[in-house]
């Protein structure tokens, strides 16, 4: 099969093509490197099947088609990029996310969005299956991302009633791994940098806001097992492990061997409380799972931060 991956030298978008190409396709990644990285994917380079192009989705799709699927993965999200790229998200959310609905249409290509948890906001239903609603302050600090996304799920869904596109869409959890930037501001790249570097690791707030993190090669198996599947979504694609901010603090100082103190900072505004996939619908529909532990992804994830020259400070 031929695939167009918007968005793939950033994390998951990186991992992707990796799995593609590893069986197979090929692949045509488009990315802008605004917050992704042509080193993600430059071990890709050397195979015909790959194709990297350096272009905006915002400004069009310079791609000669036809392809059989198109996966958006197109968006800066990490909260460091909230304020300084507010309107490069909400662009890519909306004009750039168009442009590709518009090329998947014409290629009669199956189209998957790659949504976000965010969707959900504070929620006020825990854990949050796909028919919650979400409780999302609009106007805050964190909203060009979660509306952006929301807005992309609108679309999507309109491409797909109106115009008959094949769709498919994940709402992705907290997703880490290898090739995350180690400044993007997310709370694992923080903690286990600070950690390889000997710095305190920074909590906010008194640590108890809980998360459910998603090892890379997991969310990428959960996307393709949804591409496989006839639901068009929205299907939340995530660990339901869930785990606070201090115990995630307390994993990665074990797994670093780090001596690093945790030093806690005010709480961030609009930091949600909790969050955790309800995956029912993933698991009976998809027959998918997460298989990577926390502990066992967070030793990968600092091996590869490890490699990348952000050395460890060892106890003893």
């Amino acid at each position: 099969m031929r695939f167009l991956v918007a968005g793939g030298a950033g994390l998951i978008g990186s991992a992707m093509c990796a799995a593609l190409v590893g069986r197979g396709d090929d692949v045509v990644c488009v990315d802008n490197l605004l917050t992704g990285s042509r080193a993600n994917v430059e071990e890709l380079s050397g195979d015909d099947r790959f194709v990297f192009v350096e272009a905006d989705i915002t400004a069009g799709i310079p791609v000669d088609g036809p392809f059989d699927v198109v996966i958006n993965l197109a968006c800066p999200a990490s909260p460091v990029d909230f304020g300084p790229l507010a309107l490069e998200i909400l662009s890519v959310g909306s004009t750039g996310l168009r442009n590709l609905l518009e090329a998947a249409r014409g290629w009669d290509a199956t189209f998957l969005q790659a949504s976000t948890s965010e969707v959900y906001g504070e929620p006020l239903v825990h854990p949050q299956p796909e028919s919650y609603w979400g409780n999302v302050n609009p106007v805050g600090p964190r909203s060009v991302y979660d509306e952006a996304k929301r807005f992309g799920e609108a679309l999507t869904m309109a491409y797909h009633r109106r115009c008959g596109v094949a769709v498919r869409i994940a709402r992705i959890f907290n997703t880490y791994g290898p090739r995350m930037r180690p400044d993007d501001g997310r709370v694992i790249s923080n903690l286990v940098t600070q950690a390889l570097s000997g710095k305190p690791l920074t909590v906010y707030g008194d640590g108890a806001q809980t998360r459910s993190f998603c090892y890379v090669d997991d969310e990428v198996a959960g996307i393709l097992a949804l591409l496989r599947s006839p639901l068009p979504g929205p299907v939340n694609i995530g660990n339901p492990a869930e785990c606070s901010v201090a115990e995630l603090a307390r994993v990665v100082l074990e797994v670093t061997g780090s001596p690093s103190p945790i030093e806690h900072r005010p709480l961030p505004e609009d930091d949600p409380t909790q969050r955790r996939p309800d995956i029912t619908l993933a698991s009976g529909a998809l027959g998918w799972a997460p298989q990577v532990t926390l502990r066992d992804g967070l030793r990968r994830t600092a091996d590869w931060f490890a490699r990348q020259a952000v050395r460890p400070a060892r106890r003893g």
